[in-house]
């Protein structure tokens, strides 16, 4: 049996026009994240992020359209050298001495390199997807070699993931970003989860971890120093927990961010105060706090939407994965579902103090060349997933 195998009915339209919606949405709210004149530059004038995020749209979509021409076999190929130039890149970011001009500094974290005419590049944004591809090339060939699934091999399956994690992990946490880290361990969860580890070896280890998680939240607000001195975190790290757990008692610095942040979404009401209407004065409205300019001028209402669009998206990404039939295709989109969907969570979390803040951007609306390069990376990885698996789609079925 054959099918069509012109590009236009392999092509996967609705994500496109998905992305489409996320553009004029991200241009929307950023414009709007500018009027109170918070954002000047040397010279004292405003500006303008709108142009370079249509910039960055812009080389987004060659990036989607050079890394759909591949097929998920060059990529199984070339997996290790991806993440390891993606190591490679993390690692000369933290050799690099801070005083170099090639290095960027911000909020104590060396985390991007400044490249003149560009501006500033995270590598960790691109590490992420480089690291799906290289755990789904492990997970797929474990499996190949052990057909026979037995505690054993699960085990030895846990372990090499575990390898591939920690020495991006590692270098990620020593810039120190506890919010990129954050994403690396709950890709790491969702694909232990997808690999087919059994149960008796997963809830042992989720368990554990949550433990961990709710003893540092304690320590956060009692023991801070210990946390400081014996554990490495800084006191910056700290007063982001301990300010979202307590904010009205820390308002006059690390808790004012959250307050401010909840004061303009709760101003918003239900249908908002209009295009351009902002009024409540939030740092970072344009980045990591953007939800705040949309809920404050949309409201309830246009918040709402923006979150089922992110619904949406996330549920056609589990349609396409569900549909292929190539464990390492499945694999990659698996660990871009787990990216997304811990990106969105986190970042409106943050803003309504669902959880504590942390560096992480909204997917495809925050502005940040960066971060919305990374992600159509990523994104660009479904689309050849999907386009190339169409073209062979019943060819296994015909060898049987």
């Amino acid at each position: 049996m054959k099918i069509d195998n012109k590009q236009k009915e392999r092509f996967d339209w609705t994500l496109a026009f998905m992305l489409l919606l996320f553009c004029l949405i991200s241009l929307f709210a950023i414009a709007s994240a500018q009027t109170t004149g918070q954002y000047k530059d040397m010279f004292g004038m405003p500006i303008n992020f709108v142009p370079s995020q249509i910039q960055w749209y812009v080389v987004g979509a060659i990036i989607i359209a050079i890394t759909m021409y591949l097929e998920p076999d060059q990529y199984k190929k070339a997996a290790w050298i991806i993440y390891g130039g993606g190591i490679f890149l993390l690692a000369v970011l933290y050799i690099l001495p801070d005083s170099l001009a090639l290095v960027a500094k911000r909020n104590g974290a060396k985390s991007w390199f400044h490249i003149p005419g560009l501006g500033s590049i995270q590598p960790a944004e691109f590490m992420k997807t480089f690291f799906i591809i290289g755990m789904a090339r492990m997970i797929t060939k474990h499996h190949e070699k052990f057909i026979e699934k037995t505690l054993k091999t699960d085990f030895l399956l846990l372990g090499k993931i575990m390898g591939v994690l920690f020495v991006p992990l590692l270098f990620i946490m020593l810039q120190p970003d506890l919010g990129t880290g954050l994403v690396f361990m709950a890709i790491t969860a969702a694909l232990i989860v997808v690999a087919g580890i059994t149960w008796r070896i997963i809830v042992p280890i989720f368990a554990g971890t949550a433990t961990i998680g709710v003893t540092l939240l304690w320590m956060a607000l009692y023991a801070q120093q210990f946390l400081q001195d014996k554990l490495g975190f800084s006191p910056y790290q700290a007063a982001r927990i301990y300010s979202w757990l307590d904010p009205y008692t820390y308002s006059s610095d690390e808790g004012r961010h959250l307050i401010t942040s909840l004061n303009a979404i709760g101003s918003g009401q239900t249908f908002g105060k209009g295009y351009q209407g902002r009024e409540v004065y939030v740092a970072e409205s344009h980045t990591d706090f953007i939800f705040t300019t949309i809920s404050e001028d949309w409201g309830f209402i246009g918040a709402s939407l923006v979150i089922c669009m992110y619904f949406f998206l996330i549920y056609h990404l589990t349609k396409i994965t569900l549909e292929l039939k190539d464990p390492f295709s499945t694999y990659i989109c698996a660990g871009i579902i787990a990216m997304i969907t811990f990106h969105v969570f986190e970042n409106i979390g943050m803003t309504i103090q669902l959880l504590p803040i942390t560096g992480i951007p909204l997917p495809f609306i925050s502005y940040g060349g960066s971060s919305l390069m990374g992600n159509m990376l990523a994104i660009g990885l479904v689309f050849s997933m999907k386009f190339h698996h169409r073209t062979y789609l019943f060819s296994s079925d015909e060898e049987d």
